[in-house]
């Protein structure tokens, strides 16, 4: 999985975690990445997408399918 936002390009950042005796150990903070069905270049895709970006609404939803349409019963 490559951990990188489709549409603002966040990355994985590296810092430090920090100990009472003042130990320094690396640590990696990662971006809340989720895995959603996007509209990119006139194709659907399944692409990876941080939270911001969702709930910002960059991201494009895919038209709804045909055959779903004509599943649903009508009343």
């Amino acid at each position: 999985m490559a951990r990188r936002c489709v549409y603002c390009d966040k990355t994985p950042v590296v810092g430090n975690k920090i100990s009472h005796s003042n130990i320094k150990t690396k640590t990696r903070h990662f971006p809340n990445l989720q895995k959603v069905r996007a509209f990119l270049d006139g194709v659907v895709q399944r692409v990876y997408i941080c939270t911001r970006c969702l709930r910002s609404g960059k991201m494009v939803k895919p038209p709804v399918s045909s055959y779903v349409k004509a599943a649903q019963p009508t009343a």
